[in-house]
Order: C-alpha cells, then structure tokens, then sequence
C-alpha cells in the first residue's frame, strides 16, 4: 500500500477515520483475525506505518493537521484493538466456565519432578570439591586455536591428536578445513588461556565438553572433562598427590585406594595417571578372602585387576611455561585432567558410556 501523494493521502487517511468501529465489528472473531487486524494496520507495511512514512512526500503546510488526524484515528484503532481484546478473553473465559463441572472430588494430576542429569550433577560436585580445596572455577571456549589446543601445550607436529582423523576441525564456507581451528579435544587449553592473562600464583579448575573421533562403548564424540592446574612457588608433586588424594576420598569414599603410576603426556614432566580400586568388585572389601578374590577375578570392568584408570596428571612441563609467558624459574606447578563422564558411570555403576547420551527415561529415573 503507498500513499505518496496528497489526495491518496487523505482518502486513505479519511477511510481509516469513518471505519474503525466497522473494522473493529465485523472482522475481529478469534484470536486469528486479532493479529491480522493488527499486522494489518499496526506492522512494518500496515496501514498507519505507511501513512506515517508518507507524511515526509506531505506538503509543509499540511503536515501539522494530518498528523493530527492522523494520530487520532491511531489511537482510536489501538483502543478498540485493546477493548476487542479484553472481550475476545472475556468470551472465552465466559465459555470456559459455561462447561461442565470441575469434579473436586477427582484425585490431583501429580507433576513429576525433574532431576539434574547425571553428568550435570557430577561436574557440580567435582568443582564444588575443588572449589572447597582453593581452586578458582573458569570457563573456555570450545571452538580453540590449534595453538592454543596443541602447539603451547608441547605436542609436536606428527602427534596422533593433531590428525584429522583424531580431532574435528572447523571448516571454512567454502567447504575447505581450517586447520587453525578445532573443537577442542581436552578443556587442558584452560592453562594456555590463564597464564596469558595473569600472573601466578594461581589454582584454577574448569569444566566443559570436548570432542574426539571416538565412538564405542567407553568412549563418545562428544564428551566433558575436568581440567586443573596449579603454579605457584615450590610446588611439589606431593602436593599434586594430595590435592588428587584428597579429591578421590571426597568423591568416591575414603575408604578406596589410591595409586600413582608413571605415564607420559605432552604438557607433564614427569607425567602420571592416577588409578582408584574398583567401585565395582571393590577389592578393599574383604582383601584376601577367597570371595573377594573371586570377585574381583570376575570383574570385566577392571579387567581383573583389582584398579580402574581415573585420570592423568604430572608437573607442568617447561616448554608450557616458556610458551605461556611464565620465565621465573621459581615458579613451579602440577596439572590434572580426567573425564566428567567417566566419573559419572563409576558412580553410578554404569558400565557404557553411550546410555548417558540417548535420554532414556527408564535410564535416567533410576539415578
């Protein structure tokens, strides 16, 4: 609709003004023709909005009294508008308590409470814990930099990680990867970001999910980890044990064992993985009884061992200091990462990782 001359001007103008009861009565009946009337009339290309746009094409002289009119029959459309709205509901509740009957003496509809999600409720607890240790909770970007993924933290060119075939990186629009970007593989890109952006001492922790190109029974595409580190003056392995030591006794009882084995990673040195007796046969129980030794025996989760992997952890290596900004050589500092989900299955019993992703209910209720 346009009204860009004077005489179409005020015929439209003179239409709105004579019909606002008529177009009020006779095409506003459900809830529908409510919101038409008002698209009509009220939005981007409606009657009003464009006689509002013509008032520039209007001549100097003329302004001052059609915009007058103007305003009035708008404001005569907005009120019927708002009074067919208040009878559109009162009709309706009218016809709501013409019905039948409530019957109050029916038993309630019970709503079903919802509950956190098994690794929700996990990575609570765990940075509540850390947290409760000293530990500042962060967040980071799940979309990261090669460099900030990979290059700081001291893997080297030919590294299984940086394979396309192990990582998933970002494509471009035209179709072509980009290998400067990759949906970051492990939340430990949290050091890279904090010792950029401040000075230690420093204890940091943070949460979040990570992606790999894995997909069987204990491993997802998709999946969260927990990654910590800690630097400050004459920081020791011992206290990565006691800070990790103290982690599995709050989360898992302190009863379980706890013990440290060396392992290599690229970020570490030196460099270990921290393995917890099994929340399955629990080889504590009963150690060296026939019955627990034929538990245990049986167990395919701990693969008869009496321990289960949790997490890997080591001394931050120099190489991540150097490609961090931190030169003082008196500052040392330990860092940790284990995965969120595989915290949840211990202790929830859950022997395959792909039950927490297909949101069945039957599952999930029995958490």
């Amino acid at each position: 609709m346009k009204a860009h001359t004077l005489p179409l001007f005020e015929a439209e103008l003179s239409d709105l003004e004579q019909n606002v009861s008529k177009a009020i009565n006779t095409t506003l009946a459900t809830h529908g023709d409510l919101e038409r009337f008002r698209v009509d009339h009220f939005g981007a290309e409606g009657r009003f909005t464009v006689l509002t746009r013509s008032m520039r094409e209007m001549p100097a002289d003329r302004r001052k009294s059609l915009g007058q009119r103007l305003n009035r029959a708008r404001e005569a459309y907005e009120k019927a508008l708002e009074d067919a709205k208040l009878a559109w509901a009162a009709a309706m509740r009218a016809a709501e308590l013409a019905g039948p009957p409530i019957d109050v003496s029916l038993p309630g509809r019970a709503t079903r409470p919802g509950r956190p999600h098994p690794i929700s409720s996990t990575i609570e607890e765990l940075l509540d814990g850390f947290a409760s240790l000293g530990f500042e909770i962060a967040e980071s970007r799940e979309i990261e930099l090669t460099d900030f993924n990979f290059g700081r933290l001291g893997f080297p060119p030919d590294h299984p990680a940086t394979d396309m075939q192990d990582s998933f990186f970002v494509k471009r629009a035209d179709g072509s990867v980009d290998e400067s970007l990759v949906l970051r593989t492990h939340t430990t890109s949290i050091q890279v970001h904090e010792m950029l952006r401040r000075k230690p001492p420093m204890a940091v922790v943070c949460a979040g999910t990570v992606y790999r190109r894995d997909d069987d029974a204990t491993h997802s595409p998709m999946f969260h980890q927990i990654d910590g580190f800690l630097v400050d003056r004459g920081v020791t392995f011992a206290h990565l044990k006691g800070v990790l030591t103290a982690f599995v006794h709050r989360t898992f009882g302190a009863d379980v064992p706890v013990r440290f084995r060396p392992s290599y990673f690229p970020f570490v040195e030196p460099g270990g993985e921290l393995d917890i007796g099994c929340t399955f046969c629990r080889p504590w129980d009963g150690a060296g009884t026939k019955a627990q030794i034929d538990r245990t025996a049986a167990c395919r989760t701990c693969k008869s061992t009496g321990y289960i992997e949790v997490l890997g952890c080591g001394m931050i290596h120099p190489v991540v200091f150097a490609s961090c900004g931190v030169t003082d050589p008196s500052f040392t500092g330990f860092a940790w990462g284990m995965g969120i989900d595989r915290i949840a299955m211990l202790r929830h019993g859950i022997r395959d990782i792909r039950m927490l992703y297909e949101n069945d209910m039957r599952f999930l209720t029995q958490l």
